[in-house]
């Protein structure tokens, strides 16, 4: 098995991709090297946590932590997706809220994957 097989890591591919795609067609120029920059390596961040958790999965508080460093990120790529929106820079409504969605789904499973390597259950999607 590989971290390419855990859910939680595609969706995080799919989010990074699709944020990465909203800050180059969506959003003004001025904002590609401000809030633009810092959602996509929040974006990006989620799944290089997962990927390095993965890399150290035999050392379960290591993973956790990597996991939780995850989290952090997804919660904070709302959190400038939101910003987005509410200045202005990005102003696709239905965009915005899709891209919410994802990443809130994405959340709940990392949520879940954590719980699951706490407790002890290794083979967990």
């Amino acid at each position: 098995m590989s971290y390419r097989d855990l859910e939680i890591w595609q969706l995080a591919k799919q989010c990074s991709i699709e944020i990465h795609t909203m800050t180059l067609r969506h959003l003004p120029k001025f904002e590609m090297y401000e809030g633009g920059s810092q959602i996509r390596r929040s974006a990006k961040s989620v799944r290089s946590n997962i990927v390095e958790g993965y890399g150290r999965r035999e050392y379960k508080q290591d993973f956790v932590l990597r996991l939780t460093y995850a989290l952090a990120s997804n919660d904070e790529t709302i959190d400038h997706l939101d910003t987005l929106f509410e200045t202005g820079s990005l102003a696709d409504e239905q965009l915005c809220a899709n891209l919410r969605e994802i990443l809130t789904h994405l959340g709940k499973k990392l949520n879940l994957f954590i719980q699951a390597v706490r407790d002890g259950h290794r083979s967990s999607k």
